[in-house]
């Protein structure tokens, strides 16, 4: 399923708007990449934080699936810090 179907019925049941429903949808995406990432690698919260240069409690906060208030910025730092590159594909909405 695209990320904009997922985030449109998540809008949808919700009852937020769809772009808001597309948004979290992509920073949870981000996130569960980093996430693996972090695992996979080893790395610590501290050592996150530092190669990001975000503090550590919001790294934990990002990490622990807080989505409320957190900006693409800061989970694109944290993707950058642990050497992913993402990938954006758009597409015309069907008629």
């Amino acid at each position: 399923m695209k990320q904009s179907v997922k985030g449109l019925d998540l809008a949808k049941k919700l009852g937020i708007s769809p772009l808001r429903g597309v948004e979290a949808v992509i920073k949870a995406q981000l996130i569960a990449a980093v996430i693996k990432e972090v695992q996979k690698q080893d790395l610590t919260h501290v050592e996150l934080a530092k190669k990001s240069k975000l503090p550590r409690s919001a790294v934990t906060g990002i990490l622990s699936g807080s989505l409320q208030k957190i900006t693409i910025d800061r989970i694109l730092r944290l993707v950058e810090a642990v050497g992913l590159l993402p990938e954006l594909r758009l597409h015309k909405r069907a008629a």
